[in-house]
């Protein structure tokens, strides 16, 4: 990217900042695609525009954040302007948290995998304090390098994620009518699975299925489904099998190795420990007490 913008080289090894609104460079990216090593975070600038969730449009005048994880694949297309506005992108190497406690955190911070029309819209407020905490990295990087300049970056990054994660709480919230939308679809494409008996060929369905079906990234989905509902995607899949179970268990004479394999359970055993966990009771001993 440095070369590319014709920059000089960052002055960290492992952390850049770059504000587009600074740089007189009018280049247009080509089409490709690329594979970056580094997290990435990046705030679309003021220019008005919309971005799509399903099938609802939500306008993003005011900022939208995109966060990437190293190896993920970043498609520019012809029309992309390196300087499309008022922008910036932060750069970071994992190599930089690694011996801090963030290093541990990260798994924490879904969004960096999430797909680009899951970004972070943020309001003028919120855009204050994430550029506030910006500056201080930006302060620190234009800083002589001392024992502590690594310490203080890393700790005003993981405030910046932390904030991260409240905005998007924040958007899980106010998108209330989006969500219900979105929990609607997924109960009937959770109801039709079972429904076609899905499950005898491809087993018990996963995140990954119904993220697919709705053109969510998995993380984002179950995220926003369990603020909908107080329950993830998989604690829904595995209530819809012991449910079906139980009718299965008291309504037929099926043996415990045929209703394991109608539910998608690939050996009884699995199933049966899967039932135990959830009831405290083995199939046989919940169908005889019942």
């Amino acid at each position: 990217m440095f070369r590319f913008m014709e920059l000089p080289a960052p002055k960290h090894p492992l952390i850049a900042f770059i504000d587009f609104s600074k740089i007189p460079f009018t280049k247009r990216l080509p089409a490709y695609k690329v594979v970056c090593d580094f997290y990435q975070i990046s705030l679309k600038g003021d220019r008005s525009g919309f971005i799509k969730y399903g099938r609802e449009t939500y306008d993003f005048q005011e900022g939208s954040l995109v966060y990437l994880a190293p190896e993920q694949v970043v498609e520019y297309s012809p029309t992309t302007d390196v300087l499309a506005d008022s922008g910036w992108s932060l750069f970071f190497h994992a190599d930089l948290i690694r011996s801090f406690s963030l290093d541990k955190k990260m798994k924490e911070y879904n969004f960096f995998s999430y797909q680009t029309n899951e970004a972070l819209h943020i309001s003028e407020k919120e855009k204050e304090i994430i550029e506030s905490i910006i500056n201080k990295i930006e302060i620190e990087l234009d800083s002589n390098i001392d024992d502590f300049s690594e310490e203080v970056i890393v700790t005003n990054l993981e405030l910046l994620l932390n904030y991260s994660k409240r905005f998007y709480n924040r958007q899980f919230i106010t998108r209330k009518r989006f969500s219900k939308d979105v929990i609607i679809k997924f109960t009937e494409l959770l109801e039709l699975y079972f429904n076609e008996d899905k499950q005898k060929e491809y087993g018990i369905p996963t995140v990954q299925y119904f993220a697919g079906k709705l053109n969510y990234s998995s993380n984002y989905l179950n995220e926003l489904v369990k603020k909908a509902t107080d329950k993830n995607i998989q604690e829904h899949i595995h209530y819809k099998v012991l449910d079906l179970a139980k009718s299965s268990l008291l309504n037929t004479d099926k043996k415990v190795s045929e209703i394991a394999f109608d539910l998608g359970f690939e050996y009884s055993q699995y199933f049966s420990r899967f039932f135990k966990k959830r009831t405290g009771m083995t199939p046989v001993e919940y169908r005889n007490i019942s």
